[in-house]
C-alpha cells in the first residue's frame, strides 16, 4: 500500500494516542527500514534495522508497560513535506500525566522520514531521553 507522508505522521500520532499498535507502526515499513534513535538512551539501540526486528523490538519494550507509567490525554502532529519527495518532518507533541513523576507533561518530538514507495526506509526520533526516562522512571 502507497502511504503519503501525512497518512504516516497520522499513523504515529495515533500509535502515540493509543489508537495504532507499534506492530502497526512496523508495518509501515520497507522490509529493510530502519529506525534510529539520534539520541539514544542505555537502553535503546542506536539503530534497528529490518521491519521484523522493529517489530520485535517494539513488541518487546513497549504497550502495556508505558501505558502504566503515563496517561496520554492529547497528541497532535504535524508533517512538512521537504523539497525531497521522499523526505517528510514530523512533529509530535503529547501531553499528559506521568504516573512516576505525579505530575503534567509535555513531550515532543521530531522526526525525519525517509521514504520509498510510500513506505518508511528511515526514520530518524529526534526526542529528549532524559525527559522520557525522567516521566517512566526508568
Amino acid at each position: 500500500m502507497t502511504r503519503t507522508p501525512e497518512q504516516i505522521v497520522d499513523h504515529v500520532r495515533g500509535m502515540v494516542a493509543g489508537e495504532q499498535t507499534h506492530g502497526q507502526f512496523a508495518d509501515l515499513f520497507a522490509e529493510d527500514g530502519v529506525m534510529a534513535y539520534r539520541f539514544p538512551t542505555h537502553y535503546q539501540p542506536a539503530e534497528i534495522r529490518g521491519r521484523e526486528e522493529i517489530r520485535a523490538y517494539f513488541g518487546k519494550v513497549r504497550g502495556a508497560a508505558v501505558r502504566d507509567r503515563i496517561e496520554v490525554q492529547s497528541v497532535e502532529a504535524q508533517c512538512w513535506r521537504t523539497n525531497d519527495p521522499s523526505v517528510a518532518v514530523a512533529e509530535i507533541t503529547h501531553r499528559g500525566w506521568s504516573k512516576v513523576k505525579q505530575d503534567y507533561y509535555t513531550f515532543t518530538a521530531v522526526a525525519i522520514i525517509h521514504l520509498r514507495d510510500g513506505e518508511i526506509v528511515r526514520y530518524d526520533d529526534y526526542m529528549n531521553p532524559l525527559l522520557l526516562t525522567e516521566l517512566l522512571g526508568v
